[in-house]
């Protein structure tokens, strides 16, 4: 990395806003080339726009499969950092909304006649809630057969009113018996964690959900970013509401929150390559240095943040050699919701993503410290992470051959596990002689065999190819 630390200048030089009296010309070039020099980093460890687009086709054709496989009652959709393409084929969870089909649940005032006759419909009341939640109350029950997930979730309110449990529809979903290798984990929100082997699933049930006035009021925003066609595309995608109510309210077991998961992966998608990297690097900021023990502050935290500086800053200006002066300013922005305890959600900004976070002034202070302290440190800063240290040494040679080889695992890995599914009858068996499937694998086993041989030839007595495998792919 380039030495020096002038990262904070906010003089007009080449379109990236800084104080040209602070720091030489010389100072400017450094931040300039460290920052360069960062991205290319960045796409060595997989964040290049390339993998990037792998990884979400991959999970695209997935979905694609599964959904294909199954009766109908339930769609399943990846959301998250999967289906953004931005993490490894075994880093972090794999965030899978289950959409209940044969339901909607409509923003009040909209016509329900457009409605399938068979569709069970229910109405957003939003005015009695926290923003962004809402109870569901039940308009009309079409169809002969309701799912059970829904019949068994139905109350009534004080008022004899219809409303669909919150805390009853995640419990019908919970005594569901798993599969034999499957491990269910403690709920967390309205997620039901599962895990196999080294696979960590988020499970969410959901209910789709159109709520045109809400995605008007976000569209007629000023704004930088999304471009025009974005912004008409994302007001015609659906909407969610998933079974969590607000934190503290008394009626939580009644409230649901409302998502645009799908709309949220296309505004990431259409992210420059450096708004990615701040994204990417201010996540590991949160995991690897602030360490959050009760998800006080999440990636999505961050996710807003960036979302909220690409809107509300010129496109132009966010160019690979200004990545050092945009991670500050996320850095400052990331500090600031902290302190304040204050971020407006992206969609809808009239919801506080830091509202009963549960973060006490002990550690608030503790983290505002640390964050001052690696604003201030520049690019050193990023010592404090641990992927990119080891990065830095051993870049370029190791990294990049390396890279090069983890790159190709985790693409056949992609496409062996599609190709699985293909190869799988009704019953659950594996055709394991197709060629395909045993081309994939044969060159899964030889790229391990490679990786093994140069880390014995470096000192590594590690020889078990299957935690090779998977370290690769962590």
């Amino acid at each position: 990395m380039a030495e020096g630390d002038p990262w904070r200048d906010k003089a007009e030089h080449e379109g990236i806003p800084r104080n040209s009296g602070l720091y030489s010309r010389h100072s400017i070039v450094q931040c300039e080339n460290a920052s360069l020099e960062m991205c290319t980093l960045m796409n060595c460890l997989g964040y290049g726009p390339h993998i990037r687009q792998a990884r979400r086709d991959a999970y695209r054709e997935a979905d694609r499969l599964n959904n294909a496989r199954g009766t109908g009652i339930i769609t399943m959709v990846t959301t998250g950092s999967k289906a953004e393409g931005l993490t490894r084929f075994l880093e972090s969870d794999v965030d899978t909304m289950y959409v209940v089909e044969g339901i909607m649940c409509l923003e009040n005032g909209v016509d329900s006649d457009k409605i399938p006759r068979e569709t069970t419909v229910f109405t957003l009341i939003t005015g009695v809630c926290y923003h962004g939640h809402s109870r569901l109350n039940l308009l009309e029950l079409r169809g002969d057969i309701i799912p059970s997930i829904i019949r068994d979730a139905l109350c009534e309110d004080e008022n004899g009113r219809v409303l669909l449990s919150s805390a009853l529809f995640v419990d019908v979903d919970n005594d569901r018996t798993s599969a034999p290798n499957v491990i269910r984990h403690e709920r967390a929100g309205p997620s039901l964690p599962s895990s196999s082997g080294p696979f960590h699933t988020d499970n969410v049930y959901s209910l789709r959900c159109h709520c045109p006035v809400i995605l008007s009021r976000w569209a007629e925003r000023t704004r930088h970013w999304p471009p025009p066609d974005i912004v008409r595309k994302v007001v015609t995608m659906e909407s969610f509401v998933t079974p969590v109510g607000f934190k503290g309210s008394e009626y939580q077991h009644v409230e649901w929150r409302i998502c645009f998961n799908t709309a949220e992966n296309e505004l990431m998608s259409s992210l420059n390559n450096t708004q990615v990297y701040i994204y990417v690097l201010l996540k590991m900021v949160v995991k690897d240095v602030l360490k959050p023990v009760k998800k006080e502050i999440t990636s999505y935290t961050v996710k807003n943040i960036v979302l909220w500086l690409a809107e509300n800053n010129p496109q132009a200006q966010f160019n690979e050699s200004s990545l050092f002066y945009w991670l500050r300013e996320g850095l400052e922005k990331l500090r600031t919701a902290i302190l304040k305890i204050e971020l407006p959600y992206y969609m809808i900004p009239e919801r506080n993503l830091m509202e009963a976070c549960g973060l006490d002034e002990g550690q608030k202070c503790t983290w505002v410290y640390t964050i001052t302290d690696m604003m201030n440190e520049g690019s050193n800063t990023l010592l404090r992470l641990p992927r990119i240290r080891k990065a830095i040494i051993s870049h370029p040679e190791p990294l990049a051959w390396y890279n090069k080889k983890r790159v190709e695992l985790e693409l056949l890995a992609l496409n062996f596990r599609n190709r699985t599914e293909q190869c799988m009858d009704k019953n659950g068996v594996i055709n394991r002689s197709d060629p395909m499937h045993q081309a994939i694998l044969s060159r899964i086993v030889e790229l391990v065999r490679e990786v093994h041989k140069r880390m014995n030839r470096e000192g590594s007595r590690l020889n078990d190819l299957i935690e090779i495998y998977d370290m690769m792919l962590m």
